[in-house]
């Protein structure tokens, strides 16, 4: 079966694009065969900077004939009803259809349509110049000539050539040549554009991949990644040092050479003193290099490794000058802005009212920051006020919350009022990434207590489902509250999560509440605190999330979960005791006892039968039923006092000593009784067992 090979090739495509735009080549060209009746074995994409790529293996070499039978309306039908199958069918009269008779809806039309199949070279002609004209660009432009003419070709950079070959592994490839905008696709494509720029024709895949690498261009970017990775981790183990590994830095430099040549530069020492952090970060943004430290040690060496796109003749030397000129620059402006952030404000004077406000110490630089902060009235959010407005609600509910968590209050409120603090200094100004880490190591500078300036740091964790949690309980209070904060205040102003848009990372900022809670064993009563039962669903959709991710099973969450549950601690204790407790043998008799006398008062209830308020000793007049409600006393009294002490596991094993009981019960009695005053006890005797087993969960929401 024939192979498709289809390049696109274009000036530089941004790194962080080119994964996607393979991604989504793959899927439009394949759909669109697939839909045309084609069919392959395989398909797999390529990018580089300047070209995307698809080989498609074993695809049909046309599509199948197609005959569709099209039902039509009665021959007796009016002329609009017969005009409108003609124009359907794509039929020029009504002598054109076939009459068929039905005995019961009389005669009717049928349009009988044959398609004859297509050359798959004729399919790919007709489908790929829509693909490219409505590429999925997030951002794309005009170009040349062309530009001006209204419908002209848009992409992310100008479209220099596109080759498109079909053809099988034995066979000579014949070039499908489809046309957009000028450019008409060949068997033609280019090489490196410095070492090999000249033209290279090919045929298929196999040759096409080994024409461009002796044209030093490596088409997959895994093994340019692979490269650059085992590369710089020579270069570096060479110079007596280690790689500091960055896969998110891997996957874009990737993206920026054809022909990765890894070199290494340096910088002055004296930089060191700088913290870690801003150098990595400086030398990444600036220049997308990697910083490397010494052979098991954690600060950063002077050294950086860069990857080139060109093999140069003087070894690098240059390309190696030229950067490091301009990482000493932008060293020398971190450690500029590093230095200011430890020295004081020009306008202490202007800052007395908004330190008084929040018990500031002027005399040291982070509270200089936070008074400013407030001073400048910088804003949160147009609906929910500025930063200090915004720390002055998550000092108050620190404050409550500290009660709860056990933290020291002194030291949680000293922690909130500088939480925010390192938005006003100017490395965290160039780096907005490194909000929070600052802020620890300006607190560390100045004194503070080593809690304080771990809670700055921890209070913005966990950002994402793999992020650390705070462990200390100052931090652990105010990361609570700078989460709630946050989603009570979206929360009242209607901006909440719809669909994929979450604007505000409100749903990370409660499966951080729901994640501190659980792993640090913190009993928060939620709707107390929030004052918000639509946010409570929402806290209880994360929490799904979370518990299903962790292997537990949806029914026996929705078992234990109710609407108006806002410990969710207590509910995750209870999945998990009921997770380990249902498949055994004690579980199973607990959910098959209980499971058959709810469903029969469930079932009475429906019908709208009269249940008891409460059971009538008196009104017991077989063994069975006496037994079952002496059972159910007994096993609840059990129940109830594990429960108190939250083991949950010992109170279901409780309540599982009732399945004997109710087996005898329904066997010897037969709850309908025709007295109504005994048909509504034994419906309340159901209803007792309901109940005590709610304590633990709602068994009829269980699966088996």
């Amino acid at each position: 079966m024939p192979d498709l090979l289809l390049e696109l090739r274009s000036e530089e495509i941004p790194a962080r694009m080119q994964r996607k735009a393979a991604g989504d080549l793959k899927k439009l060209v394949t759909d669109a065969l697939v839909e045309a009746g084609l069919s392959y074995e395989g398909a797999r994409e390529y990018w580089t900077p300047r070209r995307l790529t698809l080989d498609i293996r074993g695809l049909t070499a046309r599509s199948a004939d197609v005959r569709e039978e099209r039902k039509g309306p009665r021959t007796d039908a009016n002329e609009k009803a017969i005009e409108g199958f003609l124009r359907g069918a794509g039929l020029s009269s009504i002598s054109e259809a076939q009459v068929q008779s039905d005995p019961k809806k009389g005669d009717f039309y049928v349009a009988v349509i044959s398609k004859p199949g297509r050359a798959a070279e004729e399919i790919v002609a007709a489908v790929m110049p829509d693909i490219i004209r409505n590429f999925p660009w997030a951002k794309s432009m005009r170009w040349g000539n062309a530009s001006v003419k209204p419908g002209s070709l848009r992409w992310v950079r100008p479209l220099q050539s596109i080759v498109c070959t079909f053809g099988t592994e034995h066979e000579e490839t014949v070039v499908i040549p489809f046309e957009i905008d000028g450019i008409v696709a060949s068997n033609v494509t280019y090489g490196h554009r410095f070492h090999a720029p000249g033209p290279i024709t090919v045929k298929r895949f196999d040759d096409y991949v080994s024409s461009l690498e002796k044209a030093n261009v490596i088409l997959d970017a895994e093994r340019r990644k692979d490269i650059i990775l085992h590369d710089a981790r020579d270069i570096a183990f060479a110079n007596g040092l280690e790689l500091v590994e960055d896969e998110g830095l891997l996957e874009e430099v990737s993206g920026l050479v054809e022909w990765p040549q890894v070199l290494m530069g340096s910088f002055e020492e004296d930089y060191l003193s700088i913290p870690s952090e801003i150098i990595r970060l400086t030398i990444k943004t600036n220049q997308k290099c990697f910083v490397t430290r010494p052979q098991a040690g954690e600060t950063l060496s002077n050294r950086f490794i860069l990857v080139a796109n060109i093999q140069a003749t003087d070894g690098g030397k240059e390309i190696i000058h030229g950067n490091g000129k301009v990482v000493r620059a932008r060293l020398s402006d971190a450690l500029h802005f590093w230095k200011r952030d430890q020295g004081d404000l020009p306008d202490l004077e202007t800052l007395e009212a908004s330190a008084k406000k929040f018990g500031l110490d002027l005399k040291k630089p982070l509270d200089q920051r936070m008074a400013k902060l407030d001073a400048l009235n910088v804003t949160f959010h147009a609906k929910l006020g500025s930063q200090g407005e915004r720390v002055a609600r998550i000092r108050a509910l620190a404050t409550d919350l500290a009660k709860i968590t056990g933290a020291d209050a002194a030291l949680v409120d000293r922690a909130v009022v500088l939480a925010k603090a390192d938005l006003r200094t100017e490395a965290v100004g160039e780096f907005p990434e490194l909000q929070g880490l600052m802020g620890r190591k300006y607190a560390v500078l100045q004194g503070e207590n080593g809690s304080v300036a771990a809670a700055i740091e921890d209070h913005y964790k966990p950002q994402g489902p793999s992020d650390r949690v705070p462990e200390d309980k100052v931090a652990i209070t105010v990361a609570l509250a700078d989460k709630l904060d946050t989603l009570v205040g979206f929360w009242a102003i209607d901006e909440k999560p719809t669909g994929s848009k979450d604007p505000y990372a409100l749903r990370r900022a409660a499966l951080g509440v729901v994640r501190i809670l659980l792993e640090r064993g913190v009993r928060l009563p939620l709707l107390a605190t929030t004052k918000d039962a639509d946010l409570l669903a929402f806290f209880h959709d994360r929490l799904k999330v979370y518990l299903r991710d962790l292997g537990a099973r949806h029914d026996l969450i929705d078992a234990v979960l109710t609407p108006e549950t806002d410990d969710l601690l207590m509910v995750a204790r209870r999945v998990e005791a009921l997770t380990a407790f249902i498949t055994s043998e004690d579980g199973k008799n607990l959910l098959a006892g209980t499971k058959r006398a709810t469903q029969l008062l469930a079932a009475e209830e429906k019908k709208g039968t009269v249940v008891a308020d409460s059971v009538s000793e008196a009104l017991l007049k077989l063994d069975a039923e006496k037994d079952l409600f002496a059972a159910v006393k007994a096993a609840s009294a059990e129940a109830s006092g594990a429960i108190a002490k939250e083991d949950f596991r010992s109170a279901m094993a409780a309540l599982s000593k009732l399945r004997a009981p109710v087996d005898r019960f329904f066997e010897d009695v037969l709850v309908n009784d025709e007295d109504a005053a005994i048909r509504a006890n034994r419906l309340a005797l159901l209803h007792l067992i309901r109940e005590a087993t709610g304590t633990v969960a709602d068994f009829s929401k269980i699966a088996g």
